[in-house]
């Protein structure tokens, strides 16, 4: 699925269109660093593009975009059809994926819990148990529930990295300054903030995803002074 955002950019829809059309090389030695993947590999996005709408892809969608083909596990597989709507999507040269996420307040990082009705509940359920007991997270401990935005992403991480052997990296973009939205003024806020959320998840500091997994915090100044 491809979806346009017709309504004027705010928050952290704004910032990031901003930082990939706009400054795309300093925003990108940010992620490479983060991430630990090598500037040798410089990271090309494909969504959301300044010429292509601005649009962003989910489902079956997002893999082609990415050209991804997911030859053990395949998304239906997986997860029902209305899945995770990616704020960004990157390669690199030699094959890497990079799956964005990113915010611009506090609030954003509590997402309502799964709308999923009684046909894609037992699906979405079975997936985010074994990425949990793939992550060493308490079986009782609820992932559908007002953080599932966040557990809906690392699950799609699984599938790729673990059950494709894609080489893909999970991204969380965290913007400071968005006075637009109430967002954070500094780093600490959102450090604080997050290390909540994950213990409210029960997700380990260290576990056999976070080598994959990068937090990149960004003033929107820097956004603005490189445009």
């Amino acid at each position: 699925m491809r979806a346009v955002e017709t309504q004027e950019a705010r928050g952290s829809l704004k910032w990031i269109r901003r930082a990939i059309n706009e400054c795309p090389l300093r925003f990108n030695e940010k992620v490479a660093s983060a991430a630990g993947i090598p500037t040798s590999d410089p990271i090309e996005w494909v969504s959301p593009l300044a010429d292509d709408e601005y649009a962003e892809y989910r489902d079956q969608d997002f893999l082609d975009l990415l050209d991804v083909h997911l030859a053990k596990t395949p998304l239906n597989d997986f997860w029902p059809v209305r899945g995770p709507q990616w704020d960004a999507l990157g390669r690199t040269r030699t094959g890497r994926v990079v799956l964005l996420e990113a915010k611009a307040n506090i609030p954003e990082v509590v997402s309502p819990g799964t709308g999923a009705g009684p046909d894609s509940r037992p699906l979405i359920e079975k997936s985010l148990t074994a990425t949990k007991e793939f992550l060493g997270v308490e079986p009782d401990i609820v992932w559908t529930g007002k953080l599932y935005q966040y557990t809906n992403r690392l699950a799609h991480l699984y599938l790729l990295r673990e059950l494709n052997a894609v080489d893909a990296y999970l991204i969380f973009t965290y913007f400071t300054g968005s006075e637009d939205v109430n967002g954070p003024r500094t780093v600490a806020e959102w450090k604080a903030a997050l290390t909540v959320a994950k213990k409210v998840l029960g997700l380990p500091e260290r576990n056999r995803l976070s080598k994959f997994i990068a937090e990149v915090f960004i003033d929107v100044s820097e956004i603005e002074s490189l445009a």
